[in-house]
């Protein structure tokens, strides 16, 4: 039996700079399933992205879904791509992203609350960032930001893109941008870290967290988790999400630990 992708649509030139393309995936002529297939936002040209792949119920299980894959990156190839992205809830799709040779670049994870905010460890007080400190704050962690791409594979350009385009999409007004907060937390009247959350969809979602270099190891960061999860409470959202790259250990035990799942696994591969 031959799986293919036939196109249903022509090449779509989108607002936003990209290319995408609707593809059905067939069987001996016969529709199992449908390719969404695009290019990047912010990467361009250089990056696929696998937007939606979907396999019909009685067609799973046959390696439907690995050929369409497949499929799909010989298309980016010939669009001029240099590496393919997706996302995946996990399950069986992460299964077999992973066998097809895509590797974890970053993973959304969340928690739902109990409706009780959490109380800070004594001695730990946190304050608002002011304007003054907000400037050095986010030019170091646009910084950060973009070397954490450049270390899993993005070409530094991109990432320095990426970077920019962020801060500019979710920080129009900067430190005024409504529904951000900024706070600086202090222990016993030293400033030990920072926190960026945003309270503006459904859900929290922490964008920045991090214990000062010289503090870490003393339990900071997890008052600064303990310190979105009130915040978040405050602003009348029962989720708290984030984002955390593959590798960044420390991260992923902490907030393991604290009871945050993994809602989708962001993951690419280079396209030789």
């Amino acid at each position: 039996m031959t799986t293919t992708l036939r196109p249903t649509e022509p090449l779509q030139r989108n607002p936003d700079g990209t290319r995408s393309r609707r593809y059905q995936v067939c069987v001996n002529g016969r529709s199992v399933g449908e390719v969404h297939l695009g290019t990047h936002p912010v990467f361009g040209d250089a990056a696929a992205r696998i937007i939606l792949l979907r396999i019909d119920e009685p067609d799973r299980r046959r390696g439907r879904g690995t050929v369409a894959a497949l499929a799909a990156e010989e298309v980016a190839r010939g669009w001029g791509c240099r590496r393919i992205e997706a996302s995946v809830p996990g399950g069986t799709a992460l299964g077999l992203a992973t066998a097809l040779g895509y590797v974890v670049r970053n993973r959304n994870l969340d928690k739902a609350l109990d409706g009780t905010p959490p109380a800070l460890p004594e001695g730990s007080v946190a304050r608002p960032m002011t304007e003054a400190e907000f400037g050095p704050w986010r030019a170091r962690g646009q910084e950060e930001y973009a070397r954490s791409w450049i270390r899993r594979g993005v070409p530094e350009p991109e990432a320095r893109a990426k970077a920019v385009n962020d801060d500019a999409v979710l920080l129009p007004d900067g430190h005024a941008t409504e529904g951000m907060l900024f706070s600086v937390l202090e222990h016993r009247g030293t400033p030990v870290g920072t926190l960026w959350l945003a309270v503006t969809g459904e859900q929290a979602f922490v964008f920045d967290v991090e214990a000062d270099a010289a503090h870490r190891g003393r339990g900071h960061g997890r008052t600064l988790m303990l310190l979105a999860e009130a915040q978040a409470l405050a602003a009348g959202r029962r989720t708290v999400g984030l984002n955390v790259f593959a590798g960044n250990t420390p991260a992923e035990r902490l907030y393991d630990s604290l009871g945050y799942g993994t809602a989708r696994y962001f993951m690419y591969k280079a396209l030789v």
